[in-house]
């Protein structure tokens, strides 16, 4: 079946599935494959359990007219996006990436955008090969707002991305010491994220570009970027400046006609790239400040990631979603700077860091010495790698025990580490 044949099926069913836990009547279910599945064997259940249609790469599974077979139901998915957002031509699509804080960045802007225009946005972190084109086939015809994360972990990625999302502005928040494995080392990490710079200079996108990160100039230059939205802490379009509130963040933003000081929910200095750039992209599209204030100030970070918790008389700053170098040192120095006077760290392994990964873990622990603290304990990766003298546990399980022996009060207590150390689950 040819996409645009697909595609007034798809406009009938609007509403796409890859899993028959979660069909919905009516709804398209796509039979992905995966290393240990196969969503073709799911497609008579799917109809069974009210999917409209069932879409399918493997003519033994065809059992009926309900079951639409295409060459491959990955690329099928992919396409069909392409397809849906060629609709929208005079619609702004932003793309973000970054090693370091792209969903909080997008929670933000999503936040301030959505006062004032109609806006669809990646849900939590639908951020891959899959969950980019699930995010285009969710947009309404209403639409007056996008915004498409995009995660990668090796070359052409970004670009395959940008192949689909088409988009219209673009921002990298960061280029980090993130998934070295995939992309082999820094400089892959800047290429692999270049790549959404790349699609800016060849299709004359605007580019939301951070002042204070040298290397994304470089970037940009390098690439001929030509239009530009600057913003960060001095010579930009859009300045502002980071004040610490007792571990959260307020920034003052002192660009003339937008002068606020936004007292944010957000733990750590370095969420003020993620507020300035929200900042720029709603003055752009010319959101009124005061809904910008208002918004920033109501956001509250779920999902582990810059939340303030308290328990009793501790303060928990709780940012463990995920970890790499670059985020875990911007961490540990933000709390670093903080008074409390009794602080506890908490931190899981990091990964996908490749041959870099003791080297890495090393530097955590070289940092971590630089100051004093109650306790320093260190869970998995390749923390057992290193030298030092703090607690050390193989998992979180047992970090747990021993955070609910310390009895700690009046303690602040920093819990950060990469997804697979679920460092979360010490509380």
């Amino acid at each position: 079946m040819q996409i645009a044949e697909l595609y007034q099926i798809f406009k009938q069913y609007p509403s796409i599935t890859t899993d028959t836990r979660k069909i919905t009547p009516g709804s398209l279910f796509f039979a992905l494959k995966g290393e240990n599945f196969n969503g073709n064997t799911f497609a008579s259940q799917a109809l069974e359990l009210g999917a409209a249609y069932a879409i399918i790469d493997e003519k033994k599974f065809k059992t009926n007219e309900k079951t639409i077979l295409v060459d491959d139901v990955l690329i099928a998915l992919q396409q069909l996006a392409k397809h849906h957002r060629l609709q929208f031509k005079d619609i702004p699509f932003l793309a973000i990436t970054g090693s370091n804080g792209k969903t909080t960045t997008k929670e933000l802007i999503h936040a301030v955008v959505s006062t004032t225009y109609i806006t669809y946005y990646t849900f939590g972190n639908l951020n891959n090969h899959i969950g980019v084109p699930l995010t285009l086939l969710s947009i309404k015809d209403d639409v007056q707002f996008a915004i498409i994360e995009m995660g990668a972990n090796h070359q052409k990625e970004i670009a395959a991305y940008c192949e689909w999302a088409i988009p219209t502005h673009v921002l990298i928040n960061n280029c980090g010491k993130a998934h070295l494995e995939g992309f082999g080392g820094i400089d892959g990490v800047r290429k692999g994220k270049g790549e959404l710079y790349d699609f800016a200079a060849a299709n004359n996108a605007i580019v939301f570009r951070n002042t204070d990160l040298p290397y994304l100039k470089e970037m940009a230059e390098e690439r001929g970027i030509k239009n530009e939205i600057t913003y960060g802490g001095q010579d930009a379009d859009y300045v502002g400046k980071s004040l610490d509130n007792n571990g959260l963040i307020d920034v003052a933003v002192m660009t003339k006609g937008y002068e606020a000081l936004i007292k944010t929910q957000l733990v750590g200095t370095y969420n003020f790239d993620n507020v300035i750039g929200a900042i720029a992209v709603g003055a752009t599209f010319k959101v009124p400040m005061n809904k910008m204030v208002t918004a920033l100030e109501q956001y509250t970070p779920t999902n582990s990631r810059s939340q303030l918790v308290q328990q009793g008389s501790n303060t928990i700053i709780l940012d463990a979603y995920n970890a790499n170098p670059t985020s875990m040192s911007a961490a540990i120095k933000n709390f670093m700077r903080t008074a409390y006077p009794n602080k506890v760290l908490m931190l899981g392994g990091m990964w996908e860091l490749g041959a870099e990964s003791i080297t890495e873990h090393q530097g955590i622990i070289n940092l971590i010495q630089e100051s004093n603290w109650n306790h320093v304990v260190l869970v998995g990766g390749d923390f057992k790698n290193t030298q030092h003298d703090f607690n050390y546990f193989e998992n979180n399980i047992e970090a747990k025990a021993w955070l609910q022996r310390m009895q700690f009060e009046n303690t602040a207590i920093l819990i950060k580490g990469s997804r697979a150390t679920a460092m979360e689950q010490v509380l």
